[in-house]
């Protein structure tokens, strides 16, 4: 079985930072693709940022890319997503998520922490 939970979430001015962190327990951990998504109030879920096994394959999604940075410690079986210059609409629950395929379809995602929130003041 594989477990993730979220931290680090919180609130932050707009323009600044925030790392979440996205602990994982399951012997898996390090030939899993992990993912962050977010999904903000009355709207569908949407893919933030996936990241290979290996750590050397990234995609980010266009409204966050300069901004965010998905990297992960496989030692530590820990996921992050280091968040900078943060606007209002970064604001949502973020969810740390894992699969077997390199994707950034959120359907194709079988293992899901429980979401940490995030939310920019204006």
């Amino acid at each position: 079985q594989v477990y993730l939970v979220e931290s680090g979430g919180g609130l932050v001015q707009t323009g600044g930072s925030l790392r979440l962190s996205c602990a994982i327990s399951g012997r898996t951990f390090s030939s899993l693709v992990m993912g962050w998504f977010r999904q903000a109030p009355g709207k569908e879920r949407e893919f933030v940022a996936a990241l290979s096994w290996s750590g050397i394959g990234t995609t980010h999604a266009d409204s966050v890319k300069g901004r965010f940075s998905i990297s992960r410690d496989n030692a530590k079986s820990t996921v992050y997503l280091q968040m900078d210059t943060l606007k209002p609409e970064d604001t949502a629950v973020y969810y740390c998520a894992g699969a077997r395929v390199y994707t950034v379809t959120a359907e194709r995602y079988g293992y899901w922490g429980q979401g940490t929130q995030v939310t920019v003041s204006s």
